[in-house]
């Protein structure tokens, strides 16, 4: 998030300091931006997998610190609860064949911490949410041991004044209440960043934010929380909720700010900097920890600022599409692609973000087209519809580009947009057999109705049939975390040996 962060706890004067750099480091950024060749180059593509670690019950192990000092990579991290590790890949061009080139990168890398967690009696998992966890695997003694993750949460707890309150109404219904931010946790998530340059940055966010929700309805791999069946794609709701700073209080006629985690407030118009600036001007800092950069005066001598404290702020706010800017090797932008689950597989994650890269540069095409008779308010809609109902979620779409939106049934939808996504894939030179493989594991998941949740959901059912409720989530946990290492797709998955 740019600074390292050595200390959990802040005067006031942090806090005001901090609040009194961040607009200037707003403009400094908008000034870089518009430099004419800033953050020119090729397209290009990376990937954050989260991954649980597991016991042999299916239970989460919190031993992340144990695990990633073993593994002893730049590219291995440990994340808010103390059973979770994300791995990072390098950047690979977008042409040619990239998620080759990501799947091959996230090989060595989880090879090397599934033997480390091995060592530690762990092994590894990819779940949108771990169906086995249980209330007090996430208290506050579950986040991870460290000045980051301890100043997050006090942060959080400091602006929330008051209990997170959590409520999901799926097949069953949840509602609980949690002192602090622990429950974030639960969340694990398969992130893409896509580097874009300034100019076309905010037609290809909002094309992203389109089709994140056709994308969720197909990847969606998170139906249980705490032994109850609730969304697909529970890690939505539940990631909004126990993130949620806003007052409990307020009454209908009472201005609040937007959600810390959320869709955004509208369509960007201007450019990336619009997105920072929001995020600075309607939601107070959590972590202020100062440097010693003046941006401005390092823009106005032509070079490139760190603006450590605006990233480290911007980090903070967790908008599903966010963007990103990245001061290394004469600095450019990305759009980091929040949206999609952890999970089942490689195979079905890389298919995941195959559909959601191609459909948004295919979209971005058009978008200034769309945009009229497509309100942001359908875009959002679509999103918790998606993350809600999966492939029957009905979603909003226009029969062509100028047309006002029309509802359909995702599962009837996706099929004409995987050939849009094929065709924004072609057009940015990846290569024809590698579009293939990766779209036609999407399509054919999407025809046969089995996403990672609809899978989990048939296991858990065909499980209980013979054993009590907390034995068949396991039960059907090690059933998941054996297919998957097989690596073949999910909608392939056979029921009767759950």
């Amino acid at each position: 998030m740019g600074i390292e962060i050595d200390k959990a706890e802040f005067s006031a004067d942090d806090f005001a300091r901090f609040a009194e750099r961040l607009p200037r480091q707003v403009t400094a950024l908008g000034r870089l931006l518009a430099r004419p060749g800033f953050g020119s180059g090729p397209a290009s593509i990376g990937a954050e997998l989260e991954l649980v670690l597991l016991d042999a019950d299916g239970h989460a192990l919190p031993i992340s610190l144990d695990v990633v000092e073993r593994v002893d990579r730049p590219a291995v991290t440990p994340e808010l609860a103390r059973f979770e590790i994300e791995l990072g890949t390098d950047p690979v061009p977008l042409a040619g064949r990239p998620f080759a080139a990501l799947a091959a990168d996230i090989a060595r890398t989880r090879g090397a911490i599934d033997a480390a967690a091995a060592e530690c009696g762990a092994r590894t998992g990819a779940f949108g949410i771990l169906p086995t966890l249980r209330r007090e695997d996430l208290t506050v003694h579950a986040i991870t041991d460290q000045p980051r993750y301890k100043a997050l949460t006090r942060g959080l707890r400091r602006l929330r004044q008051a209990p997170f309150h959590i409520h999901i109404q799926g097949d069953d219904e949840l509602e609980i209440m949690s002192d602090d931010a622990a429950m974030e946790g639960a969340n694990t998530a398969f992130q893409m960043h896509l580097r874009v340059e300034p100019a076309a940055f905010a037609n290809v966010y909002n094309a992203a934010l389109i089709a994140s929700a056709p994308a969720l309805a197909a990847a969606a791999n998170s139906p249980t929380f705490l032994g109850r069946r609730l969304w697909d794609e529970t890690r939505v709701a539940l990631f909004t909720q126990a993130g949620d700073i806003r007052s409990a209080d307020g009454g209908a006629d009472d201005w609040q700010p937007p959600a810390r985690i959320g869709c955004g407030t509208g369509w960007m118009r201007d450019g990336a900097a619009e997105q920072f600036g929001e995020s600075v001007a309607l939601h107070d800092p959590l972590l202020p920890i100062l440097g010693d950069e003046d941006a401005e005066a390092v823009v106005a001598r032509g070079g490139v600022p760190q603006l450590a404290e605006l990233r480290l702020h911007h980090g903070t706010v967790w908008y599903w599409n966010r963007a990103v800017y990245d001061p290394t090797d004469g600095g450019h932008l990305r759009i980091e692609l929040r949206a999609l689950p952890s999970g089942p597989t490689v195979t079905d994650m890389l298919a995941n973000a195959a559909f959601l890269l191609g459909l948004t540069l295919d979209l971005a095409h058009d978008v200034d087209t769309l945009l009229p008779a497509f309100p942001f308010a359908c875009a959002e809609r679509n999103f918790h519809r998606a993350a809600r109902d999966g492939l029957a979620a009905e979603l909003l779409w226009p029969r062509d580009r100028s047309s006002a939106p029309e509802p359909v049934e995702a599962r009837v939808l996706l099929p004409l947009l995987v050939d849009r996504a094929r065709r924004g894939l072609a057009r940015a030179g990846v290569d024809a057999g590698e579009v293939a493989a990766r779209l036609d594991v999407f399509a054919a998941r999407v025809a046969s109705g089995q996403t990672g949740a609809v899978w989990q959901r048939r296991a858990l059912a065909v499980a209980t049939r013979t054993h009590g409720g907390a034995r068949a989530l396991s039960v059907m946990v090690n059933r998941y975390l054996a297919h998957a290492a097989t690596e073949a797709p999910v909608h392939t998955w056979p029921l009767d040996d759950a």
